[in-house]
């Protein structure tokens, strides 16, 4: 014999979750959307920036932490740009490119810079009037190869 909240919990396991579409209007908006996209694996060739549109656009296989162990093709479109610059991003096409983080650092309000910082110690800077960006899953989900994994700067050598 089942119960009611066994039954929820059946129905929910077997419901994939919703696609995310996240707006970013500010700072606080950024930092959810930059955990949703921690680990997230793209190309050079990934990365377009459109200057007489004044936006970029990131194509990105986001690992799904809310979901655990799927990946999911999504996009990542900042407006109102006005300069993008990288430092010590590869230039080859194909390259891998894994974003650990992203951030913003106000300037003349309400514009500043979002800085998009990847393993290996390179980042992607795009100057914006004002933060106008969005985030949406475009693919269904599949099962990762591999988890992602954050090895502690003090693991014990032993």
């Amino acid at each position: 014999m089942t119960t009611e909240a066994q039954e929820h919990e059946a129905d929910a396991a077997a419901t994939p979750p919703e696609p995310l579409r996240l707006l970013v209007e500010d700072a606080d908006d950024l930092h959810i959307i930059s955990a949703a996209l921690q680990d997230a694996i793209l190309r050079p060739v990934d990365i377009v920036w459109e200057p007489a549109a004044r936006r970029v656009t990131l194509k990105l296989s986001r690992f799904c932490w809310e979901c655990g162990g799927t990946r999911v093709m999504a996009a990542m479109q900042f407006g109102d740009v006005v300069a993008v610059k990288s430092r010590r991003l590869p230039r080859l096409p194909e390259s891998a490119l894994e974003l650990l983080a992203m951030d913003f650092v106000p300037d003349e309000a309400p514009g500043g810079r979002v800085i998009l910082m990847f393993a290996g110690g390179g980042d992607l800077r795009i100057d914006v009037e004002c933060m106008d960006a969005v985030l949406t899953d475009l693919s269904e989900r599949w099962p990762a190869k591999n988890a992602p994994t954050h090895l502690s700067e003090e693991a014990d050598p032993a």
